[in-house]
């Protein structure tokens, strides 16, 4: 099974990129972040045409929003909300005698790395230590579990194109940085992506519209990830991001993620 995540910044108004990416990656599963519509309002019958019958949909207007298309059908489909919050961050799938699948889209905090000052950073913050307890309590270390998506976080050093000069900025900082290995310990986590690139080098899944040539200047982030536990890591095969992606007509200032697993 080939599993992609993409935060695809409105799917309405992307659905060209969804299209490359099905082209060009050929996933069975497809966990988008971002989609920015109502459920009502979401395009099932294109996901339908793409050969993605089974969709799970969380979505709201213009903000936020999580959905899984898959190729294979899925029993079960849960929503949670985190922190105290309703919006759209969250989606579960399980799929029967494989695993158990979670899309997130952890909130992207604000521009002040200061929760006592930016109430945005604070619900960042708050939500990390949530997930951490979910891992945790639900022992989820033992079990077939992949959770994945933008965690707008980019924990290493390599994970940004200048820690020196980013490692003060939302979405670095050492303490996002420190949550998000707590996390990872709790759940018992593999990060696919430095399981196959290692730490060592450069790793980028976004690169932001505020600088019109950061893709051509590799000014990249790493925001996406995938983290399976260990039962499941001993099935991955390959990971692949999808770089070429970031220059598609009207692209998402993220890419997709691709993992293979056997």
């Amino acid at each position: 099974m080939r599993v992609a995540t993409y935060n695809v910044n409105s799917i309405r108004i992307r659905l060209h990129c969804l299209d490359q990416l099905v082209q060009d990656g050929q996933p069975d599963v497809i966990c988008l972040q971002e989609t920015k519509v109502t459920d009502d309002a979401f395009p099932y019958d294109h996901a339908a045409q793409l050969g993605y019958p089974h969709v799970a949909v969380r979505g709201e207007k213009s903000y936020n929003g999580v959905a899984i298309l898959s190729r294979h059908p899925f029993e079960a489909e849960e929503r949670w909300s985190w922190w105290g919050q309703g919006d759209s961050r969250h989606l579960k799938v399980t799929f029967r005698d494989a695993f158990e699948l979670h899309c997130f889209y952890v909130p992207s905090g604000g521009p002040d790395p200061d929760p006592e000052k930016n109430p945005k950073f604070a619900h960042k913050l708050g939500f990390l230590d949530e997930m951490t307890a979910w891992a945790r309590d639900a022992r989820l270390s033992g079990r077939k579990v992949a959770i994945l998506g933008d965690f707008n976080g980019a924990p290493l050093e390599n994970d940004v194109w200048n820690h020196k000069k980013i490692k003060r900025q939302v979405g670095h900082t050492p303490l996002e940085s420190e949550k998000m290995a707590t996390l990872l310990d709790a759940g018992g986590f593999v990060d696919v992506g430095r399981r196959f690139v290692p730490p060592e080098q450069f790793l980028f899944t976004w690169w932001g519209y505020r600088h019109p040539q950061s893709f051509q200047k590799n000014y990249g982030w790493r925001l996406d990830h995938v983290w399976v536990t260990p039962p499941l890591a001993d099935h991955l095969q390959h990971h692949q991001v999808l770089s070429h992606a970031r220059a598609w007509e009207r692209p998402s200032d993220h890419v997709p993620v691709l993992v293979d697993l056997k």
